[in-house]
């Protein structure tokens, strides 16, 4: 099949890459003169496992290819994928410019009957806006399919190769039998392709995040309620998720959840009730608890210090940028919040992160209290505490000793719960974690 992906972003290009590597031959669309160029010659504007050796791969078999053109890409495609941002807007709503004038470079360009697909996250509604502004230039034949991607970063080659299930909208079914056909040689488990109307396919993707959001919200009011009754909720979520009604999954607690969809997403959902008059309360407790959670562990900092004052001229090792692990991705990552917390009482960063350095500071700013350190140990010279943010496989079996031969200081700060209580009873180290009793040096 001949397909189309417009935006190189990270959806676009994992799509691209996954489709051209069952057989398909793929063009993918991107504005940005510099990351076609850069993709062109192999070099990845993302960090996700996985993906460099698909899209290198395909590339050099002439199944891939990469190109400003908009026009080059429709005329060329049976199938179009629209894979372009849709940031959150003031208002908390997606800002669906960039999908739409998408969709009316597309009705320019049209050469022929297509099957357009919003791969994008949108919301209820987009599919008819986005059939409205191709029409207006257009007399051929076309239809608009709602996709929504259900991607994990850090797994989402697994992801898209092995769904749990794919999710289809469709207005007919023509398009519904393209679709099948396109994700067939994903599904060869007979894990479902599931097709249904396009509005309910539109909502299927953020009723699943903010179903996702609602859990990890849920376990961090538990960790503190577990703090203030002496229970440890390690022990409980075992006991919650053994029940076969609940799982295991989501189920950790934190500092936050972060990254580009959960926030944008649960944010997306609540503004849309409002406007169909329907007001998602759990939505916006939710959001409320995470607001609150990602500065959890800086109260627990102040308080350990005996106030906030007590942090001026500190200096802090923080281990984990990112908002989760196996990603350069820091959007509404909870280390922004700790960082910024910690800086604006005076103290001092020794960062490091495997991959989100140089995101993190792209982020965050060039700032003269922040250091970014070669290696994990490097961060802890002369560190007052120690802080881990993101949970890295990189930092969960160190080498205490060390640690405590490199720090001034001697407490952890744990805002994921690495290390197990009875480990840390047998290191110098103070330590800290959520939901948990406190490991006393």
């Amino acid at each position: 099949m001949n397909i189309a992906v417009i935006g190189t972003g990270y959806v676009g290009l994992v799509a691209g890459a996954c489709f051209a590597d069952s057989g398909n031959d793929v063009i993918c669309v991107d504005k940005d003169e510099s990351k076609v160029s850069g993709l062109r010659k192999g070099v990845i504007p993302i960090y996700e496992p996985g993906l460099s050796d698909i899209v290198i791969r395909n590339a050099k078999n002439g199944r891939l290819s990469f190109t400003t053109s908009l026009e080059e890409g429709v005329h060329a495609a049976d199938v179009i994928f629209i894979a372009v941002g849709t940031p959150q807007d003031e208002d908390g709503s997606a800002d669906l410019s960039h999908v739409l004038a998408v969709a009316e470079g597309i009705g320019k360009c049209m050469n022929g009957p297509k099957v357009i697909v919003d791969k994008s996250t949108v919301p209820v509604g987009t599919a008819a806006r986005v059939t409205e502004a191709i029409s207006r230039h257009t007399d051929h034949e076309f239809e608009v399919v709602s996709n929504p991607e259900f991607l994990k970063e850090g797994a989402a080659i697994d992801d898209f190769m092995k769904p749990d299930r794919v999710v289809v909208g469709v207005p007919s079914e023509k398009s519904a039998k393209v679709m099948r056909d396109l994700y067939k040689p994903f599904v060869r488990t007979n894990n479902p392709i599931l097709v249904m109307d396009v509005p309910s396919a539109e909502m299927t993707k953020y009723a699943s995040n903010a179903m996702l959001a609602t859990r990890i919200s849920f376990m961090n009011e538990i960790a503190t309620l577990c703090e203030q009754a002496g229970a440890d909720v390690d022990q409980v979520r075992i006991g919650m998720g053994t029940d076969s009604r609940i799982g295991m999954s989501f189920l950790f607690p934190g500092i936050g959840y972060g990254g580009s969809c959960f926030p944008k997403d649960v944010q997306a959902l609540i503004r849309t009730a409002h406007d169909l008059d329907a007001p998602f309360q759990i939505g916006e407790s939710v959001e409320a608890v995470n607001a609150v959670q990602k500065r959890s562990l800086v109260k627990k900092i102040v308080r350990h210090f005996g106030g906030e004052a007590s942090l001026q001229g500190k200096t802090f090792a923080v281990w984990g940028l990112a908002f989760k692990p196996r990603t350069d991705d820091v959007r509404e990552a909870p280390a922004l919040v700790v960082c910024d917390e910690l800086i604006r009482m005076g103290a001092s960063i020794q960062a490091y992160d495997p991959e989100a350095m140089g995101t993190f500071e792209e982020r965050f700013g060039s700032h003269d209290a922040v250091t970014y350190a070669e290696t994990n140990y490097d961060a802890l010279k002369g560190a007052d505490a120690l802080v881990i943010c993101t949970e890295w496989n990189d930092f969960r079996h160190p080498n205490f000793s060390k640690i405590e031969s490199l720090m001034d200081g001697k407490v952890i700060f744990d805002g994921r719960n690495l290390f197990s209580l009875d480990e840390m009873r047998e290191t110098p180290f103070s330590y800290i974690s959520i939901g948990r009793p406190i490991v006393a040096s």
